[in-house]
């Protein structure tokens, strides 16, 4: 049997996509596997409180969030498969994937939707205490009252960690921006507004030994690269900003990508180099990275497959 419609991935993207294709008795099929890296229900099922996603006043858990979308893309009549992508081929009509457990599924059209993933430091303290005092965007959490008047941290220097650490400077009463080089990688005048910025401490050549606190981050361990010694950074939030990466290897370079290895659709639209494949979320778009704009990709590609499947 060909579907009509497969969507890989099930974050905001993919959710939203699949809620407006189900509407469109469509009958989609989606995988929510954890699709190269990321997990199944995207980037907000490791975040707590979200309070910028619209229709929530009071806020959200971004788990609970999630579980709406699921929900209510089921109830339209979205088939959810909990299995991960290995290959596709789309070299021919219908398209072609592959789970890992070797099942093979045609169909006329496909949406990718499977994110980024936030690279993360490999310590045992971070996992433990990731949600608790530690995110990867500081858009989405920066404003919440646990972090409002306080002192917070950012890890990177690189534009985003620059522009994450100005962000941050509206909510918290300082902010140390963390770098393990003695110079910034950020633009010429990213760096003057790190420096410059009277809220703003760069501490240099410095990485993240560890994170100090029993039930949320009170601490950083702090080790200098040049001396190896260690010093403690009493701090109420840490905001990693050390990149992301695109959870793309199961397309085997098949969709014409960026340097980032981030999706190249055409400008404006969810279309892709290949025909009859778009692509929507974070797995396309490295600029804005949040639930609602990944929501919102998902809704036009969900429009261009149907436009598509018509003609």
């Amino acid at each position: 049997m060909t579907e009509k419609v497969i969507i890989i991935g099930s974050g905001p993207a993919g959710l939203t996509a699949a809620i407006y294709i189900a509407r469109s008795n469509l009958q989609p099929l989606l995988f929510e596997g954890f699709q190269s890296g990321g997990i199944p229900g995207g980037q907000l099922m490791i975040t707590n409180e979200v309070e910028n996603f619209p229709g929530f006043p009071e806020g959200i858990l971004g788990p609970q969030l999630m579980a709406n979308m699921r929900e209510q893309a089921i109830k339209h009549g979205t088939r959810m498969v909990m299995e991960d992508i290995a290959n596709t081929d789309f070299s021919s009509r219908p398209f072609k994937i592959t789970t890992t457990s070797g099942e093979v599924y045609e169909a006329d059209s496909i949406i990718i939707a499977s994110g980024a993933t936030a690279r993360r430091l490999p310590l045992d303290s971070e996992k433990r205490l990731w949600g608790r005092g530690i995110s990867a965007c500081a858009t989405c959490d920066g404003a919440l009252p646990v972090f409002r008047n306080k002192e917070l941290a950012v890890l990177g220097g690189g534009d985003t960690a620059v522009e994450e650490a100005v962000h941050l400077t509206q909510f918290a009463s300082k902010v140390y921006l963390i770098h393990r080089r003695d110079e910034l990688r950020a633009s010429k005048i990213m760096q003057k507004r790190a420096l410059e910025h009277p809220k703003i401490e760069i501490l240099w050549n410095k990485t993240v030994e560890e994170f100090l606190g029993e039930l949320k981050v009170e601490a950083l361990s702090l080790r200098d690269v040049t001396t190896g010694e260690l010093s403690r950074l009493p701090i109420a939030g840490v905001f990693e900003a050390i990149g992301h990466v695109p959870n793309v290897s199961f397309l085997k370079g098949q969709i014409t990508t960026d340097e980032l290895g981030y999706i190249k659709t055409i400008p404006g639209t969810p279309r892709t180099n290949i025909d009859g494949v778009f692509a929507a979320g974070d797995v396309q778009d490295h600029t804005y990275r949040q639930a609602i704009s990944a929501a919102g990709s998902g809704c036009m590609a969900a429009i261009e497959v149907e436009r598509w499947l018509q003609k």
